[in-house]
């Protein structure tokens, strides 16, 4: 089976050949909030070629019947941008065979929720169930 921690870790890092290492022949990869469909090698270099330098942490990983979904937090080195990324990722033959990906910018609530005074922060603690 593919470790996917390390699949996120080389792909941080910006590793070609190790990201490449990972996949099945024939994979693809959906970036759905830009409406793009990837072929493996376009993946690469449009990870690869991404500017700056990048870090981040798999925050929550599930496995059932060959897909992973992970909730990824992923940051410039120095963070001065932030997003997550919800990732399905189908698994045959122990190499990746495609991933369906979701991105969303971190920030602050929009002001109008702001101004309802709903909500509390989930790193704010007591909010275990959320």
């Amino acid at each position: 089976m593919v470790n996917i921690k390390n699949f996120w870790r080389d792909v941080l890092r910006q590793d070609a050949d190790a990201i490449r290492a990972y996949f099945h022949p024939g994979a693809w990869v959906n970036w759905h909030n830009t409406d793009e469909h990837f072929t493996v090698e376009e993946f690469i270099r449009a990870n690869c070629e991404y500017p700056g330098h990048w870090d981040g942490e798999v925050e929550r990983m599930v496995e059932a019947e060959g897909l992973i979904v992970t909730a990824t937090r992923v940051y410039a080195k120095g963070r001065s941008v932030s997003f997550h990324v919800a990732s399905f990722i189908r698994v045959t033959d122990g190499k990746i065979a495609s991933i369906d990906e979701y991105w969303g910018d971190d920030g602050r609530p929009p002001q109008w929720r702001q101004d309802m005074g709903i909500g509390t922060t989930i790193s704010g603690g007591g909010n275990e169930d959320r």
